[in-house]
């Protein structure tokens, strides 16, 4: 997900930067290391920065090129697994 996706489902569409000021300094029990920026880019302000970032999305899986994850691949919305109502 990105910061803004997040931001928009809280209901504050343009709150991006709140949202990455809450993952810098929230709980780090929560899954941070799989939010990235609107094009994919790793976070400066990660815990340990944009490498310790890209150790733990690699952990996972995900292919990090140039400091990007390919965000076209690995987008996800919540709706998608939410069952009609």
């Amino acid at each position: 997900m990105t910061y803004g996706q997040i931001a928009a489902l809280a209901g504050s569409p343009r709150s991006a930067r709140i949202v990455g000021g809450i993952a810098h300094y929230g709980d780090p029990v929560l899954p941070w290391q799989r939010v990235v920026n609107r094009h994919g880019y790793l976070a400066r302000g990660y815990p340990g920065g944009r490498k310790a970032h890209k150790v733990a999305l690699e952990k996972e899986g995900v292919v990090i090129v140039r400091q990007r994850a390919p965000i076209e691949k690995l987008i996800w919305w919540p709706e998608q697994i939410l069952p009609d109502l």
